[in-house]
Formats: structure tokens, C-alpha cells, sequence
């Protein structure tokens, strides 16, 4: 007979390890004042890149446009 194991549980130390993680990462985003333009990139190329579509283009990237402008 095959005994199959499940994985361990997560303990709480590990959760939280990786929870301590993640806000250390958008703590130093945060952070990175003077390079909000940085942050701000992928924003403006995808409003760019939306802008293409021929008639919705610019309607569909105003949203984009005024979540950029809200980075900067």
C-alpha cells in the first residue's frame, strides 16, 4: 500500500516571513520619491500603446493618462 503525504501546512512564521517580504518591497517603492516617473512608466506605455486602437484609443486611455498624472 502507497501512503500518499500531504504537504505541510504553512506555519505562521513562514506567512508571515513572506508578508514581512512583500511590505518591505512596497515600503522601498514607496520610498523612491524622486524616481516616480520610474514608476509611472508602465502606466504611460500601456495608455500608449491603448491610444493606438483606431476611434476608443483615446477614450480608453484617459483613465491611464489621469492614473499617471496621480503617480507623478
Amino acid at each position: 500500500m502507497i501512503s500518499r503525504s500531504r504537504p505541510a501546512p504553512q506555519s505562521r512564521r513562514d506567512r508571515l516571513g513572506r508578508l514581512g517580504r512583500v511590505a518591505l518591497v512596497l515600503a522601498a517603492a514607496g520610498t523612491v520619491s524622486g524616481c516616480s516617473g520610474l514608476v509611472a512608466l508602465p502606466v504611460r506605455t500601456a495608455s500608449a500603446v491603448v491610444k493606438v486602437v483606431p476611434v476608443a484609443g483615446d477614450i480608453a486611455a484617459k483613465p491611464l493618462d489621469a492614473a499617471a498624472d496621480a503617480i507623478d
